[in-house]
């Protein structure tokens, strides 16, 4: 494999990878142009093995793939690090000088140090440099930090020595290739099936939501959850830093992403400028990555006013302190303005065991306060039941009509669905779209959601025949 080639091996590699170098010729067309990257690989494939073979006879097409791939790697991509972006298991990957190694973030087991360490100070500058010139960013001794993104969307920290005391550093934050869905949150036991059919019910009926947590607690991971709730006949706009949120190809969705300043200071698209612009598409539901300012808060908290659903995410350890943040510098909103806020849910990841859990999920009432309906029970890692969701009747039979009864009867049928969901394991994010696109046009027998297997297999079949 890769990660056991020998160093005698590396080093006749390196060696054929300068003289690899110093024979490639590259034509205008191919640096410049989205086809060009395919040519180039081609070409690099049909020459490197032209080399490889000089040096390694006999070599069998499983070795002599890999060994391709591994010059091929070192030119285009991060190196040893392009194995370590390959690992689903891994949710950070950090480089902080050249005398250690790198270490990652592994989902089970948390922080684990590797075998691979990069040669020195001058390739890590040099991979910052190739990130950042990727999307149109610099980095150098004047400006030596640097928040980019790769290509597949997993993002960057940057920074130069002698900011960073002891070398030059990256980070990189793994993008989600396959987007958690609610059967994935209930089957790590983040959520339990109960808090799953209540958010269901305020996601169907337009209720604000708001998801606060630490760093790395799972709160962008559980909006995109809670996003596949939404029914397919509304226009939904999410507006991010870097695109993470993935939606089920059921919605009328439109993403947005910001955009920093070229190295002029011209260019930027901010947050703001975003939320303002998204007001004017006539959406109906707004998802927006986290709220840091206060101008952007006061806009989205005018939107709720409005009549807009707003969908966001904020740094605050519990249901008190989210209060507290969102009434108090920088963001210091009034509190009489939280009332168009109508739930608060809160994400935590245990610090000793790393487990991400559901904390507290909480109604705002009318003066702002926070009323929590659902606790986690730390001691017993099980979500409790703690309050009476007082708020959120109130507010469906004033504006839907449905009786206490009927609402109690629409979350056991949710419930059911969501167990269903769970029990058959359908953890794709399209299929558990097309599941909520079938509820909502009232095609779904709850008595009988076996059925549900021969509309997903139906859909499976209809998107291999449209790409072939």
């Amino acid at each position: 494999s890769l990660a056991n080639i020998s160093p005698t091996t590396k080093i006749i590699l390196e060696k054929i990878r300068r003289e690899f170098i110093s024979q490639v010729a590259l034509g205008v067309f191919e640096v410049t142009s989205e086809e060009g990257v395919d040519i180039i690989k081609k070409k690099f494939e049909a020459e490197i093995k032209i080399l490889i073979s000089k040096y390694f006879a006999n070599l069998d097409e499983k070795t002599m793939n890999m060994l391709i791939n591994y010059i091929i790697r070192q030119n285009l991509g991060l190196g040893d690090i392009e194995i370590l972006l390959r690992d689903a298991n891994l949710e950070e990957i950090v480089v902080n000088n050249a005398e250690d190694p790198v270490w990652v973030y592994h989902r089970k087991h948390g922080w684990l140090r590797t075998n691979v360490i990069l040669e020195n100070e001058a390739k890590i500058r040099h991979y910052s440099t190739m990130i950042g010139r990727d999307v149109g960013k610099d980095i150098t001794l004047l400006n030596p930090l640097l928040d980019a993104h790769l290509l597949t969307g997993d993002r960057v920290n940057a920074t130069l020595y002698p900011i960073s005391s002891k070398g030059n550093t990256i980070t990189i934050r793994k993008f989600a290739e396959k987007p958690w869905t609610i059967t994935n949150l209930i089957q790590s036991n983040t959520m339990n099936v109960e808090a799953a059919a209540f958010l269901w019910l305020a996601m169907q009926n337009e209720l604000s939501i708001l998801i606060a947590g630490g760093t790395g607690s799972g709160k962008t991971s559980t909006l995109n959850v809670i996003a596949n709730f939404f029914p397919p006949n509304q226009r939904i706009i999410s507006i991010e830093d870097t695109r993470e949120i993935t939606l089920p190809n059921t919605l009328h969705w439109v993403p947005m992403a910001t955009r920093l300043p070229n190295p002029e200071g011209k260019g930027e698209i901010t947050m703001l400028d975003l939320v303002v612009n998204s007001l004017r598409q006539r959406p109906d539901r707004i998802i927006v990555g986290e709220i840091r300012r206060q101008r952007e808060a006061e806009v989205l908290f005018e939107a709720m006013h409005t009549g807009h659903s707003v969908y966001a995410t904020i740094h605050a350890n519990n249901a008190k302190e989210t209060i507290d943040r969102l009434t108090n510098p920088p963001i210091n909103l009034p509190k009489n303005v939280l009332g168009a806020l109508s739930l608060l849910l809160v994400q935590n990841r245990n610090r000793r065991t790393g487990r991400r859990r559901t904390l507290q999920i909480a109604e705002i009432t009318d003066t702002g306060d926070a009323n929590v309906v659902m606790q986690l029970d730390v001691h017993n890692d099980v979500l409790k039941k703690v309050g009476e969701m007082k708020r959120t009747r109130e507010t469906l039979n004033l504006y839907t009509g449905l009786s206490d009864k009927e609402i109690d009867k629409d979350l056991a049928e949710k419930t059911e669905v969501v167990k269903w969901l769970v029990k058959n394991n359908i953890d794709n994010v399209h299929d558990i779209g097309l599941v909520m696109a079938k509820y909502y046009i009232g095609e779904i027998d709850v008595k009988n959601l076996d059925a549900l297997h021969t509309v997903i297999k139906r859909a499976h079949a209809e998107e291999t025949k449209g790409k072939a």
